[in-house]
């Protein structure tokens, strides 16, 4: 007869415990660890788990699922202590997080955090992210980027920064933008001016798209750590188009904007503007702290409108906001794009209205392009490659000739001064 004790089944290794403050007020991830996990999951506290590590029982756990809130900020230097020991143990980490700044998750997930859920969790969003950290990882095959460039930096310029913003969106700000920084970087044939086109569009930026450029994990590296970043990893963080142009995009998953403050905008453009002619922006149309930066440090600050009422109503925004602050309002320069054609016999009386009715001077006028700029955007080529003729690609042009004209007038004009020193 069989004893007792060989009929007691084996007891399950803990492969999975789920870190926090108080489990209950998570209690979605409780449901998705019991429907992912089985009875092959524990529940442990910050201090506890520490301990737990060094047990023989933990030799079998896989991952820790760490839940946490805004008020864990406070004890953040604790979570990372456990994070860090765990990762010596070869022990994955899925951070749940509900209510936690920017700034602590970045910390989190550079002290080795590999997945990050928000918390109300998804559906299924839990159970893949599991799938991840417990699958065998692939042997990645190396593959050159097709914009790989070898441009080092020599801190030999002194470059003109040019942001661009739409007034609302869909404004055509990004096309403007790429086509401009396009046109500039070869608008000579020989020895042209070096160019690099920043998209500071962190959630949202179609800069990549518009021009065929992948978007790198490096550019979220550079952004998040501006004070250990370099000016080789800020070569390395962009990419050239066609051996002309070179473009830093905007990071791969969207990023709040907060990600950046503005002594972190200070220290890309003090890289930036020392490696390059011109350092055109593309900006998001949020205002953010580091806005003012930029709008400071501009040479020229173009901001794209159309003949609309959202235009209107938020450049009357943006004009008192600025100006009840003492911001350079005059660095703005006003673009209507989509403009009346000559065969609308009030266009100018319309574009002549809109302007006083705001107070501002509208510089330049653009005509709608057509379908070929949706066409050259969707296929990722400059308008000067896809689309030459087109009447919109032609004011363009016209404009960065001008702005290359006005900066080589004013350098010779500052080299003479200095040799008559």
């Amino acid at each position: 007869m069989s004893s007792p004790a060989l009929l007691q089944p084996e007891p399950q290794p803990i492969l999975a415990c789920t870190v926090s403050r108080d489990v209950q007020l998570f209690d979605l991830l409780i449901e998705d660890m019991e429907k992912a996990m089985g009875e092959q999951w524990g529940d442990l506290g910050f201090g506890d788990c520490l301990l737990f590590l060094d047990q023989p029982e933990a030799e079998a756990l896989q991952f820790l699922a760490i839940a946490l809130d805004a008020e864990d900020e406070a004890s953040l230097e604790e979570v990372i202590a456990l994070i860090v020991a765990a990762k010596a143990r070869d022990i994955r980490i899925i951070l749940v997080t509900e209510d936690v700044s920017p700034t602590a998750l970045h910390k989190l997930l550079k002290a080795g955090g590999d997945e990050f859920v928000p918390y109300p969790l998804p559906d299924g969003e839990l159970a893949q992210a599991i799938e991840r950290v417990t699958s065998e990882p692939e042997e990645p095959e190396i593959v050159p980027s097709r914009n790989e460039h070898s441009l080092k930096a020599k801190n030999d310029r002194s470059g003109v920064l040019i942001p661009v913003q739409g007034m609302a969106g869909g404004t055509g700000a990004t096309t403007f933008a790429c086509n401009l920084a396009y046109e500039l970087s070869t608008i000579e044939k020989e020895d042209a001016p070096r160019v690099l086109l920043i998209d500071f569009d962190l959630q949202y930026g179609s800069v990549g798209t518009y021009l065929d450029v992948d978007r790198r994990e490096a550019v979220m590296e550079l952004i998040t750590d501006t004070e250990a970043a370099d000016e080789e990893a800020f070569m390395q963080a962009t990419l050239s188009v066609h051996d002309k142009l070179y473009v830093l995009t905007s990071p791969p998953d969207i990023m709040p904007l907060d990600i950046m403050g503005p002594p972190d905008v200070e220290r890309l453009f003090e890289i930036a503007l020392a490696n390059f002619d011109y350092v055109v922006v593309d900006m998001p149309t949020t205002l953010v702290e580091w806005t003012q930066t930029i709008l400071e440090q501009a040479h020229v600050y173009f901001a794209l409108l159309e003949i609309d009422m959202r235009s209107a109503q938020n450049t009357l925004r943006l004009k008192r906001a600025l100006q009840s602050e003492d911001l350079p309002f005059d660095k703005l320069r006003f673009i209507l794009n989509r403009a009346p054609g000559f065969t609308d016999l009030n266009g100018k009386a319309r574009i002549k209205r809109l302007a006083d009715s705001l107070g501002i001077s509208i510089d330049v006028t653009f005509p709608d392009g057509g379908k070929q700029i949706m066409q050259a955007n969707d296929h990722g080529q400059p308008l000067s490659s896809a689309a030459p003729k087109n009447a919109l690609r032609k004011e363009i042009a016209k404009l960065a000739k001008s702005i290359h004209d006005v900066n080589v007038g004013e350098a010779s004009v500052s080299t003479k001064k200095k040799k008559r020193k």
